[in-house]
């Protein structure tokens, strides 16, 4: 059994999760490279990452948040997936709030922040669902693009059993010069799948929560 996955993922944690009966190859469907930002002061503002790419842009371009939560001015750090909040403590950061993806940050915003300032560090592509929902709350938001992500549109001729994806870039990149039917389909997280079903009427097979552990346990359940 043959299962393609967009983007490069370790050999060896491929073959130590999934056997040696599924033959797992990679390709990449997106590039990400950063935007030069001058910083500027974070005073009164929360923030928001929803994206691994979308961390380490921010602290390469020399923000310097406060995280002291004694002082008046700090900054509440919200974020997307424990990826992204992984990134975070590499860079001696915690996070006030974790979500599992922008629709359930944005339902919590909406729910619980209605007074707070709101910047949000993201790539170019970044999903729409904060910038829709919350000035509609009338909630400060703000969108600051620090990196940049390219659909790169790969073309692969050979068939899978099965292909995994892990972003709507990815899914779009992929989707415009391939097939998504005949094969079982597996997506990290429901923004992903969303996308996918502008695609496919497959069925898709959605990961609980957004990481590698999540979506190895669904394809060893499902395969």
């Amino acid at each position: 059994m043959k299962i393609l996955f967009t983007k490069t993922i370790d050999a060896t944690l491929l073959s130590n999760e999934l056997g040696s009966d599924i033959l797992a190859e990679c390709i990449e469907v997106i590039r990400t490279e950063p935007i030069k930002t001058a910083a500027f002061d974070l005073k009164n503002y929360s923030l928001i990452f929803t994206s691994v790419n979308g961390v380490s842009s921010f602290f390469n371009n020399q923000f310097k948040p406060n995280e002291d939560f004694t002082a008046k001015n700090y900054n509440k750090i919200y974020c997307v997936g424990e990826k992204t909040k992984r990134e975070l403590r590499k860079y001696g950061f915690g996070t006030f709030k974790v979500l599992k993806n922008a629709e359930t940050l944005s339902r919590f915003i909406i729910g619980n922040c209605q007074h707070e300032q709101f910047l949000h560090f993201c790539g170019n592509l970044a999903i729409d669902v904060l910038d829709k929902d919350l000035p509609l709350q009338n909630i400060s938001y703000r969108k600051v693009t620090i990196y940049k992500t390219e659909e790169i549109y790969p073309s692969v001729p050979e068939k899978y059993h099965a292909a995994v994806f892990f972003s709507p870039s990815g899914v779009r990149s992929f989707a415009k010069l391939n097939s998504l039917e005949g094969m079982k389909i597996f997506s990290i997280g429901e923004t992903t799948s969303g996308e996918l079903r502008k695609h496919t009427t497959e069925e898709i097979f959605t990961s609980e929560e957004n990481n590698l552990a999540s979506i190895f346990e669904l394809i060893k359940k499902e395969l």
